[in-house]
């Protein structure tokens, strides 16, 4: 069970974990190891950060956990390639693959997602969809109901959630109820390890295996299953999921050779495609042209903006978009009877792209895009 509250000493909104007393786990042992204050230092540990325990005065083999709100990691969705790039090397990124001179800033100073919990010997076991969540104040600065999600606090104004590709999120990885902490030379062989990820090849025999490549097999399923399968564009991924997927775990490579091989993937992608938007492999003609539009007004306003000095309070300040109120971009109409049809704005006082319903002009044609 898992509800939001407020800290009383300071108004700060908490998300507070029941621990079910029933399922004997490691969890709290686990999760208050990895948020602990020599790891908490670390700006590259992606686990949840324990901020407080307690036990229920009434029930004291109920225990409960004080954590930050956090948002499952696609809600909003991904919306440019970029966007899944840099999701991928915060779940896996590691330090010191080369040496420093020769990395990037943001490779140099990350020791990432999984591979920071197999240095300190902890499996987490279930890396799937629903244990990697987000902080999504910087895409949501006005914060979000903990249960209407698509609503702010107040439970009725919808969200309106800025580009994470402008506005960096960082990833979280949460939930330790199903992982092991191993000891400084245990042998790295267990049985009965897992969690919601069926497909491991070793679960089919009775042999033991290792906690360690079944993350890295997650890990790489939950990329083909959210990402692959889901948007077109994304061919990079194919040879690193199946690296990650290597049937027998023997030769199955770690998370730091997932991690090597990754940012050569990475180093060979043209940056120019790092905008493009994510096209679903569902997508209707008329959904495409309808998000191509949408695509190509935001990324015309990204570019107004870098070109007259970026941020919105500078431009508003020096008088180049004067304007305080919705400005037209476009319309487009789709639908075979003109029914649906919407109108884009760029509301500069708020800094986002907004849709609002406007009369078709011509019901004849099908399809049109007009920007």
């Amino acid at each position: 069970m898992v509800l939001d509250a407020m800290r009383l000493s300071d108004g700060v909104i908490v998300c507070i974990k029941r621990i079910n007393p029933k399922e004997i786990t490691d969890e709290v042992k686990i999760a208050n190891f990895l948020s602990s204050a020599e790891l908490r230092k670390d700006a590259k540990n992606h686990c949840v950060g324990i901020w407080d325990t307690f036990r229920d005065p009434v029930l004291p083999k109920v225990e409960f956990i004080v954590m930050p709100p956090l948002r499952p990691y696609a809600d909003p969705e991904f919306g440019a390639v970029g966007e899944v790039v840099d999701f991928v090397t915060q779940l896996i990124e590691v330090f010191s693959l080369r040496p420093p001179n020769s990395l990037p800033a943001s490779v140099e100073n990350y020791l990432q997602g999984m591979e920071f919990m197999h240095k300190h010997l902890v499996a987490h076991g279930d890396l799937t969809t629903q244990n990697i969540m987000m902080d999504a104040r910087p895409i949501l600065p006005g914060g979000w109901h903990f249960v209407a999600q698509h609503c702010t606090q107040d439970g009725v104004t919808p969200i309106s959630p800025l580009a994470r590709i402008d506005y960096p999120v960082r990833y979280i990885i949460i939930d330790f109820d199903c992982s092991v902490w191993l000891a400084p030379g245990q042998p790295r062989l267990v049985r009965n390890f897992g969690g919601r990820d069926g497909d491991p090849p070793e679960y089919k025999n009775r042999e033991p295996y290792d906690p360690f490549k079944i993350d890295v097999f997650t890990l790489g399923n939950m990329l083909y299953k959210d990402f692959f399968q889901v948007y077109e564009g994304l061919d990079f991924l194919a040879g690193l999921i199946n690296y990650m997927k290597t049937a027998d775990f023997r030769q199955r490579p770690d998370a730091r050779a997932s991690m090597k091989y990754w940012l050569d993937v990475r180093g060979r992608i043209d940056v120019g495609r790092a905008r493009w938007r994510l096209q679903k492999r569902q997508e209707t003609i008329g959904e495409r042209v309808l998000y191509d539009t949408i695509a190509f007004a935001r990324e015309g306003v990204h570019r107004m903006k870098r070109m007259f000095g970026g941020a919105e309070s500078r431009t508003q300040g020096a008088g180049m978009f004067p304007r305080t109120s919705p400005t037209f971009l476009g319309v487009v109409y789709i639908s075979e009877s003109g029914a649906f049809h919407e109108a884009i704005y760029f509301d500069f006082a708020k800094g986002r792209v907004q849709l609002e319903a406007c009369r078709p002009v011509a019901q004849n044609f099908n399809y049109m895009a007009k920007v």
